[in-house]
């Protein structure tokens, strides 16, 4: 790890004579820097600034290049992220491109003035304003006295043809940490008219996998830094040849498949094995257990309590309020019913009756002498025993209606009777089965009290939001009405339909025949509510018989809800924490070849060639020269089964038998910088560099018609 913080203090370069220059390759990935001449960089550490505040102090620090992981917790750096002056290998943040450039000159011992000459290499076809503001830089900041630019991807080639690698004539194929260029090569010249670029390089394929392994193992997530993933690059990537066939040998050799795959182990700690629990912590926990079974039933015995006098006092003050009726005058009986918020006696009658079933379903009592209250009635029917022709036409219509209600109340009535005989030869049967078989009587009360718990849960799921979703899967209540109506219902909705398609259409005579309650018994909501009784009233009487059987078993509908236990997950084994790195070894890198894969619609590295060479106004015979020296450097061309893959892709843009050649540079990594470094110590450098003076005089105008180093 490198802080810097200015101003900058440390030797000079007294030992070097100012002529000497000094040679910078300001990589997108790495700083390099050192002296002409001289067969490596003094400094090398990666392009970038991170200005995180210190723990102890506040201080704001800068660090430049790598940094150490031991140092780095004594820095808070929510607050700071790691900053690279480069954008698509373009200097656009002068601002940390000097704290960068101050670090470095300190590696070479600077003073407050750079007095030797600077060579800085740059990309294909920088932006002169790019160039022009990292002239003033030099210029105004550090007081360098000359500068001059060249290409990183004419210096490699340009060295490795000093090694014999390649021919004054040829391609230069840079795989680069941001870009991919590809630069002909005329007599020794870089051909920047017909140059191919791409923004595809070494930095997508490490994020590319970052991305697939923190999708795969979401639970590494944090494991997968940038730096981790890049080492893995490094370490296992490779370019497939047929990308097809190597999907195809993961997809069905299983056994090549994994002989393909590396795995990667995450640090683990086992976790300490559980002891069976003894005897006393068994004790311990059944005890535990029963008293919240104790305290569940005494609970659920005090809620039941609890209704049954609340019951007792509603219909005792129900029963007071219609002994005051009966014995006030009709004036101070309307005042009385209004205080009371009724509209008439026959509502406290029906309130009464409703407060007497609820008591005796709260006791698990029968409603056989339901028939007694309903039996008074018939004294609201006066006029179905008075003929028609006693009656004025008002009293007619009302008549018919008194019909209606007293065939359907008779119909209830008589069917209530039947359910009451039934029920009590029920009872007879089942104390007869239960005297016979205790346990075998009790297990059929469970499950019928299971069956009846698990209708009344379906029929309120089938009143909140139905059993279909109607289509709308993500909305929330998204059912119609007509889904959440059982098959009664529906039924009803029809006849009322088809009742409303007849109305008018002759005299309404519905109603005059007793067969006519049985259409209405269907129409009724009450048809339903009372099978719903039925059935509640069962659920009732089931859960009683339970209670005096069992005296553990506590009501669904009584029991409190207990939160439930955290499902338990299973302990994890060193297996999670291994990460294994298949398909991706060689799907990452292949975004050199198919930029689409990451959403770039971008030619790949083996089509650049082919657009390079349209791009040269030649005829064949060079091309073919050309495509017989092809240099592939950058950081990438490092990648195994680089050089097979892109041969196998430029043959398909070339054509049938055209020979082909491509060797990897010497050192892919640092030719540029010694290519530049031998340049810099050459006769020819004086020559292609602008001073200070120059500067002054024509401004930025000079980087306009500034030709950058082309002829080494």
């Amino acid at each position: 790890m490198s802080s810097v913080t200015r101003p900058r203090r440390g030797t000079d370069f007294s030992r070097f004579p100012s002529s000497i220059p000094i040679v910078i390759d300001n990589g997108a990935s790495t700083f390099r820097i050192g002296w002409a001449g001289e067969m490596g960089p003094r400094a090398t550490f990666r392009n970038v600034v991170q200005r995180p505040r210190h723990r102890a102090t506040g201080e704001t620090v800068s660090i430049v290049g790598d940094t150490d992981p031991a140092l780095m917790k004594f820095f808070d750096c929510t607050r700071s992220a790691v900053r690279s002056p480069f954008d698509d290998d373009v200097v656009y943040q002068f601002e940390y491109m000097e704290y960068i450039l101050d670090y470095g000159f300190d590696r070479l011992g600077a003073t407050s003035e750079v007095g030797h000459p600077i060579l800085m290499t740059e990309c294909e076809c920088n932006p002169s304003f790019s160039r022009a503001r990292m002239a003033e830089l030099l210029f105004e900041t550090y007081g360098v006295p000359s500068i001059a630019f060249g290409i990183d991807n004419a210096f490699s080639y340009k060295y490795n043809q000093k090694l014999g690698n390649c021919g004054e004539d040829g391609l230069a194929i840079s795989c680069e940490h941001g870009t991919c260029h590809v630069v002909p090569f005329l007599k020794g010249q870089p051909v920047l008219g017909a140059c191919c670029r791409t923004n595809v390089g070494g930095f997508h394929i490490t994020d590319f996998l970052r991305q697939l392994l923190s999708l795969k193992y979401p639970y590494h997530t944090a494991n997968f830094t940038w730096e981790k993933a890049e080492e893995l690059k490094k370490e296992h990537c490779y370019v497939a040849r047929d990308y097809m066939s190597e999907l195809q040998i993961f997809k069905n050799n299983k056994e090549e498949a994994e002989e393909k795959t590396r795995y990667w182990q995450l640090p683990w700690v086992p976790p300490p094995k559980e002891e069976p629990p003894s005897e006393e912590e068994l004790a311990r926990k059944a005890a535990s257990k029963e008293k919240a079974g104790q305290r569940l039933r005494d609970i659920a015995a005090g809620k039941r309590a609890k209704k049954i006098v609340d019951l007792e006092k509603q219909l005792s003050d129900l029963e007071e309020l219609m002994d005051q009726l009966d014995e006030a005058e009709e004036s101070e009986a309307t005042a009385i019913l209004v205080k009371n918020k009724f509209l008439s006696q026959q509502d406290v009658k029906s309130a009464i009756l409703k407060a007497t079933q609820s008591l005796r379903k709260a006791k698990g009592e029968s409603n056989a002498d339901e028939e007694k209250a309903d039996a008074s009635a018939a004294d609201r029917y006066p006029l179905v025993s008075v003929p028609d022709e006693e009656l004025t036409p008002e009293q007619l219509k009302e008549k018919k209606k008194q019909i209606f209600l007293k065939t359907t109340t008779e119909g209830k009535l008589r069917a209530k009777q039947r359910r009451a005989e039934e029920e009590a030869l029920r009872e007879k049967e089942e104390e007869k089965r239960r005297t016979e078989n205790p346990e075998l009587y009790l297990e059929e009360l469970r499950a019928r009290y299971s069956e009846l718990s698990e209708k009344f849960e379906q029929r309120k799921r089938q009143k909140v939001n139905g059993g279909h979703t109607n289509g709308n899967h993500g909305s929330s209540g998204g059912v119609g009405r007509g889904e959440r109506l059982n098959a009664a219902q529906k039924e009803r909705m029809r006849l009322l339909t088809s009742a409303a398609f007849d109305r008018g259409k002759g005299e309404d005579t519905f109603g005059q025949r007793d067969e006519d309650w049985l259409v209405y018994n269907k129409m009724s909501k009450d048809n339903d509510d009372d099978r719903n009784d039925d059935d509640e009233s069962e659920l009732v009487r089931i859960a009683s018989k339970l209670q005096e059987i069992d005296p553990t078993f506590v009501s669904k509908s009584e029991a409190v809800q207990v939160t439930p236990e955290p499902p338990k997950f299973r302990p994890l084994t060193a297996e999670d924490y291994r990460i294994a790195i298949g398909i991706e070894r060689f799907r990452c890198p292949e975004v050199l070849f198919q930029p689409g894969m990451i959403g770039i619609d971008q030619a790949g590295i083996d089509e650049m060639v082919s657009i390079s060479l349209r791009r040269l106004m030649e005829d064949e015979s060079v091309k073919q020269r050309l495509c017989q020296s092809i240099l592939l450097t950058g950081g990438c061309s490092l990648l195994p089964g680089m050089i097979p893959r892109l041969e196998s892709g430029i043959r398909q843009y070339r054509p049938y038998l055209s020979p082909l050649k491509i060797v990897r540079a010497a050192d892919p990594i640092l030719d540029a910088w010694r290519g530049a470094a031998a340049f810099a110590a050459s006769s020819k450098f004086g020559k292609q560099t602008f001073s200070l003076a120059d500067y002054r005089e024509h401004g930025e105008n000079l980087f306009h018609r500034y030709n950058i180093v082309y002829s080494l």
